[in-house]
């Protein structure tokens, strides 16, 4: 079973870190090869850059009144909910459907009811 884990291209768990500009302030951001390679199809799918993507959510973020004190973690599961939600079906596989035309309230309804069936 682990071998699909073990032998995989090592680069996917190497980090990287990225300096970006978020409201003019400069700050980095170190996160495995992989998670940049996700953030990257996200934002694609919206016809964004990583940075635009990254400072979206972070706008967001403060506008929905979350603490960022990690906001690398919270990339991280951002990340990991992108890949979650194409396994349920709720976003599409097909890159080329923009996220943001999603019905989110919609999806956020059939995950809660999935969760509490679990």
């Amino acid at each position: 079973m682990c071998e699909l884990f073990i032998k995989a291209d090592a680069r996917l768990w190497e980090s990287t870190t990225r300096s970006l500009r978020i409201d003019g302030m400069v700050t980095s951001i170190r996160l495995e090869n992989f998670f940049w390679g996700k953030l990257e199809e996200i934002a694609q799918r919206d016809a964004m850059n990583v940075v635009q993507l990254i400072t979206r959510l972070h706008h967001e973020s403060i506008d929905a009144g979350h603490d960022l004190g990690n906001f690398t973690s919270f990339l991280r599961v951002c990340c990991a909910r992108y890949l979650d939600l194409q396994l349920s079906g709720d976003i599409p596989t097909d890159a080329g459907q923009p996220i943001a035309r999603l019905n989110a309230p919609g999806i956020l309804a059939r995950e809660r009811e999935r969760k509490r069936f679990h």
